[in-house]
């Protein structure tokens, strides 16, 4: 029997190698997806054949995620739990449609993951296992092993000599790193009672700590697309990597979220995501300039279900594709510049210009415009507000019998309706009449 693994050459994942070995008599080929992450996959290999694995493949998928999963997330606008950028959410797909390729070349018959069973991702590994490779058997160690804690992985670990170099053993939290953003749980995190500390985060400097002197960069975007940085052109991960640079020296893209996991269970992370931040903010000022009303309410609708979908791990469905055509139907001309601010962890906007803007100059004027007559507003006014006026007139007609009673109702007398504060003389123009 083959399997072919997700490896991270963490803990679990090394301990993993062998647990299948032993308890499916099978050959383990290792699959690491090199996404962003400090070390890539360079010197994972001997650490997986060190552990039994009978094969190793090293993935640079950075290009891909960055291209392919996290720009649509973006165009998308994908918000999840009103904070979480999806970092960890969107990686998974991609992973795994790699692990089922590989599976395919090597003649694998199974694929292992190293998720809990209290976690997102055992979902969104399996559910694109499912969408990709429904004849592949799936194996989640977590869910069978007798292992139940970090101490019980080390204890395995040492009982057969693995080596444990590289792991930090004493780990206080669970991080989980891309191009994209780097997420913290566990700890002194789970209680959500305790403040995160300085030693939680890794690439943001504390925004009280950022430069007395903001930094002002000016971000091009094509349909939608980032593509260049104060006029110059550059590639998605490229572009992502000196937004993340910036955005960290000047403490932007901090996010405390408390979260509802797929499984039912509220937890808490704390996100890193500089450069996906300042994309978002600026792509969102864009679509403002460039999108009808109409269109920026569809969107604002269907962006948390395109979060949904990611974070529930539901990438190889139609669903997607089709709200991806959407959104580029209403991308198709957010085209133009946006500059902003980065201060002490904001990041805000300071001017934006777009070929296709919506925004005329002589109409938003206060002043006269050559289009636009301010008595033409009149009967607009008029015909908006008529619902209005129609419920303020049932309402004084109801009231009549009671103001007749001389009950003190009508205690305004013949200057005011209590209820509607309607003059008594407006009562003709206010009552409808029948049409002749």
């Amino acid at each position: 029997m083959k399997i072919v693994l997700g490896y991270s050459g963490g803990l679990d994942t090394t301990v993993i190698v062998p647990w299948l070995r032993e308890n499916y008599r099978a050959d383990v080929i290792c699959m690491a997806a090199d996404v962003g992450q400090r070390g890539g996959v360079e010197k994972l290999a001997g650490k997986a054949f060190a552990t039994g694995a009978s094969g190793f493949f090293g993935e640079d998928l950075k290009e891909e995620f960055v291209s392919e999963y996290a720009m649509p997330v973006l165009r998308a606008g994908a918000v999840y739990s009103r904070k979480y950028l999806l970092g960890t959410a969107m990686a998974r797909p991609l992973i795994s449609r790699r692990m089922v390729e590989v599976a395919r070349r090597t003649g694998a018959h199974a694929l292992a993951h190293g998720c809990t069973g209290k976690g997102n991702d055992q979902l969104r590994f399996e559910v694109s296992f499912t969408a990709l490779a429904p004849d592949l058997r799936v194996i989640a160690p977590w869910r069978e092993w007798d292992i139940r804690s970090r101490e019980d992985a080390l204890a395995y670990a040492r009982a057969r000599g693995i080596s444990l170099e590289g792991i930090d053993v004493e780990k206080l939290y669970s991080r989980d790193e891309n191009l994209w953003h780097i997420s913290h749980e566990g700890g002194p995190l789970e209680n959500p009672g305790n403040a995160a500390g300085p030693d939680v985060f890794v690439w943001t400097r504390d925004p009280a700590d950022a430069p007395d002197t903001p930094l002002e960069i000016e971000i091009g975007f094509e349909a939608g697309f980032p593509v260049t940085i104060d006029g110059r052109a550059l590639s998605a991960p490229d572009l992502l990597m000196e937004l993340n640079q910036a955005g960290s020296e000047h403490g932007v893209g901090r996010a405390d979220v408390i979260e509802d996991r797929v499984v039912g269970i509220k937890s808490r992370g704390v996100y890193e995501t500089p450069g996906g931040t300042i994309l978002l903010t600026a792509l969102q000022e864009l679509e403002q300039l460039v999108l009808s009303r109409r269109c920026l309410a569809l969107k604002d609708t269907l962006a948390p279900r395109y979060a949904d979908l990611v974070y529930e791990g539901l990438w190889w469905t139609p669903e997607r594709e089709a709200l991806d055509a959407m959104v580029d139907t209403m991308m198709k001309h957010v085209t133009g510049t946006v500059r902003l601010r980065l201060f002490k962890g904001q990041a805000t906007v300071v001017a934006r210009q777009a070929p296709a803007s919506l925004y005329d100059l002589d109409l938003a004027s206060f002043g006269a415009s050559e289009g636009y007559e301010h008595s033409d507003s009149s009967g607009f006014v008029k015909l908006f507000s008529l619902p209005q006026r129609a419920i303020a007139a049932q309402q004084f007609a109801a009231r009549a019998p009671a103001r007749a009673n001389g009950d003190g109702s009508g205690e305004m007398g013949a200057e005011a309706d209590g209820a509607t504060g309607v003059p008594a003389d407006s009562r003709r123009r206010l009552i409808p009449t029948a049409s002749p």
